[in-house]
């Protein structure tokens, strides 16, 4: 009688070829933990002398990611302006900006009395864009005579626009160091009153006589540094006075026009060994 002919169960396969990969991971497992010993090292290796005399070479941060961050910190701007001697206004004459000029300019002069200062000017003056009053009148005087006040040449460039007590500003420099972007703009305009809002009549009354005095200060002050006449300021100031370049040198407010290359803006900035040196870093 034939012998049935026996299959073999799913369950005995299963067993077989779980035990299979386990003897397949422990025999890798052995061999990964195996102690395979290394053969020594030739000093006499032409190779190994080459590579030892070029690491000694080599700078010690080469060997990190160091070799790819810079030697010295970055400066910020601020600090990196002063030390060429640059005060810049870029905003309309608030008190904040005010504080922050006239503080600069003194400490400026208290560096160095005898080397110029560049004051770069885009300014709307004490209101904005659109007209609208943002800062008293006051605040261009106070710039204006911290810079009567220095002993230092004062070198003023309009580098956008120079608008009312900036205008001011801008012709207020040193003679022959009032310098304008060829596409710059100034103008001149009498002062606006601000808003009155809920206040008593007297007190507009009063707040428009004082705005008349400052009108009549700043045409004096702009006829001392243009040469022109008071009646001139007065009579081109009824309404805005916009001026391009060659405008404002005809007018007086600048002396010269600022092409490329043609004066030095600012002073010598410091060589970068001499920030490393500042800082306290050893290059």
């Amino acid at each position: 009688m034939a012998t049935p002919l026996q299959l073999p169960m799913a369950s005995s396969i299963h067993s077989t070829s779980t035990r299979t990969r386990v003897r397949v991971f422990n025999k890798n497992t052995l061999c990964s933990a195996a102690k395979i010993p290394i053969p020594p090292i030739n000093p006499k290796d032409p190779f190994l002398s080459k590579l030892a005399s070029v690491a000694a070479k080599s700078p010690e941060s080469s060997v990190s990611y160091n070799e790819h961050r810079p030697r010295r910190p970055p400066p910020d701007l601020p600090s990196l302006l002063l030390h060429g001697r640059i005060v810049y206004i870029g905003m309309p004459l608030v008190p904040a900006v005010t504080e922050l000029v006239i503080a600069e300019l003194m400490y400026l002069q208290w560096m160095d009395p005898k080397e110029p200062i560049y004051l770069y000017i885009n300014s709307t003056g004490t209101t904005r864009d659109d007209g609208e009053t943002v800062g008293m009148e006051t605040e261009g005087f106070a710039i204006y005579d911290a810079m009567m006040q220095l002993k230092n040449e004062i070198h003023t460039v309009a580098v956008g626009a120079a608008i009312g007590h900036a205008c001011l500003l801008l012709a207020s420099g040193t003679n022959g160091k009032r310098f304008m972007m060829p596409h710059a703009k100034a103008m001149i305009q009498q002062p606006r009153v601000p808003s009155s809002g809920l206040m008593p009549a007297s007190d507009v009354l009063i707040r428009a006589k004082e705005v008349i005095t400052n009108r009549d200060t700043l045409v004096e002050l702009l006829a001392k540094h243009t040469g022109n006449s008071k009646e001139t300021v007065a009579q081109v100031m009824r309404r805005p006075y916009y001026m391009d370049s060659m405008k404002a040198k005809e007018f007086g407010v600048i002396d010269k026009i600022l092409w490329r290359g043609q004066e030095q803006i600012m002073a010598d900035v410091a060589a970068p060994e001499e920030w490393d040196k500042n800082a306290g870093i050893k290059v």
